[in-house]
């Protein structure tokens, strides 16, 4: 360091230097020289300070709908644009709202298809008015709510031993949807929904709710204490409105609002021998044509069951898609829809294919074929004339009186559709 300095004072001075200047220059320098020294050292010292949190952060894998990925440059991570919910949701057939009681019923199916790589855990589901924007919600379903309304496909659970509502990856599952609006209030023309998982909500799947029209028919059976079985409800264990099937490469449920129409007497079906099919009060009572049209399938031949429930029941038959709805009439009534008579009693058809009919017709009698545990006439108005092909779709009974199972007056009900327990009289009988 001393030569250097002198050799640099030398060539300053252009060899006259004298040793103390040169000397005393040396210590000026070295002095700068700590100094900067020292504040190179307290900058790094502060510099590594402010690092030490970022790096002793651990890296988060975020999963579901946003991610942050680890940077090699000891920077703070960015985070990347949040990706919509991978959740599909599709309406297969939409709704048409129908009339009930104090309500308006709009029932339908909304399919969920889980495409993230992680389970989603389903909290709730809104529905809204499309045209409302951001509005309160139509209908709100909880978690507890869609316990009893969601079915997963290929016989998966959706629930976790934590109880989370579970679809997990890969899975679909279709959620049964049922909104009752007073008759006062708004009915939305279209509606928006948002499935509310545990850290995300997707939306989509917006439906108009007057798809196909509403025909009025007249009643497929006459007198009183019919029973409406299964008839139009959002019930778990209600196998027309479950009874979702693959046909012709597609999912379909013509039997949506399908109704098992049962007499009745003091609640119950029958009396005396419960395996003889006389002792049930439907038995042999007449059908009626719900509307003029024409016959486009008449089928008879197949004989009764022995009546019988659970592992009692033995079909006559082996139940396959040719004979799972019995004797059966096919009725044409017009735009499109299709009434359907299953069950009937053999040998009591009194129309073939191609005839037409008049409202009020007898068309033949009910009975116990095909797949039927008891006598009972299944009755439903679907898009096809094709069996269970077709989309089952409302529609609505000109005049009949009601009284539902948990008790209440006799009441008229014009241009309804009678819902599940529903105990009706057609005609003038109210008894």
């Amino acid at each position: 360091m001393i030569a250097n300095g002198r050799e640099a004072c030398r060539l300053r001075h252009s060899g006259r230097c004298e040793h103390g200047q040169c000397l005393e220059w040396l210590e000026l320098f070295g002095h700068r020289l700590r100094t900067l020294r020292m504040r190179l050292l307290l900058f790094l010292a502060a510099a590594s300070l402010c690092s030490c949190p970022a790096n002793a952060q651990p890296n988060k894998q975020l999963t579901g709908n946003s991610q942050v990925q680890p940077r090699s440059d000891n920077k703070q991570p960015v985070a990347k644009p949040v990706w919509p919910p991978q959740i599909e949701m599709r309406v297969p057939f939409e709704p048409t709202a129908f009339p009930s009681g104090p309500y308006i019923y709009v029932m339908y199916e909304l399919h969920l298809t889980n495409f993230g790589p992680v389970p989603v855990s389903l909290s709730r589901i809104e529905v809204l008015d499309a045209a409302a924007g951001t509005a309160q919600p139509a209908a709100t379903f909880d978690a507890e709510q869609l316990e009893t309304m969601v079915q997963p496909l290929g016989g998966k659970t959706l629930s976790d031993p934590k109880g989370r509502l579970l679809i997990a990856d890969g899975q679909s599952a279709i959620v049964f949807m049922s909104i009752a609006f007073d008759r006062a209030s708004h009915i939305p023309d279209r509606l928006l929904h948002h499935v509310i998982t545990t850290d995300s909500v997707a939306e989509g799947a917006v439906i108009a709710t007057h798809h196909t029209a509403l025909h009025v028919l007249g009643p497929p059976v006459e007198g009183a204490n019919w029973l409406a079985e299964d008839g139009p409800s959002n019930d778990q264990d209600n196998h027309h409105r479950r009874g979702v099937v693959i046909l012709d490469g597609r999912a379909v449920d013509s039997r949506r609002y399908a109704i098992d129409w049962k007499q009745v007497k003091d609640d119950a079906s029958f009396s005396d021998d419960s395996k003889d099919v006389h002792s049930y009060y439907s038995y042999g009572k007449v059908v009626l044509a719900v509307a003029d049209g024409r016959v486009v399938t008449a089928r008879d031949g197949l004989p009764d069951n022995v009546p019988g429930h659970g592992e009692s029941f033995h079909p006559a038959v082996p139940t396959t898609l040719e004979t799972v709805a019995g004797n059966t009439i096919t009725l044409d009534v017009g735009g499109g829809q299709f009434a359907y008579y299953m069950h009937l009693q053999p040998g009591s058809l009194r129309v073939k294919t191609g005839d037409r009919v008049r409202r009020g017709q007898v068309l033949a009698r009910i009975g116990s074929s095909g797949d039927a545990r008891e006598p009972h006439l299944h009755f439903e108005v679907t898009t096809s004339s094709k069996l269970l092909a077709g989309e089952g779709v409302p529609y609505l009974i000109d005049r009949y009186h009601c009284k539902n199972t948990s008790g209440g007056p006799i009441e008229q009900r014009i241009h309804e559709m009678p819902m599940n327990k529903s105990v009706v009289a057609f005609g003038e009988a109210t008894r």
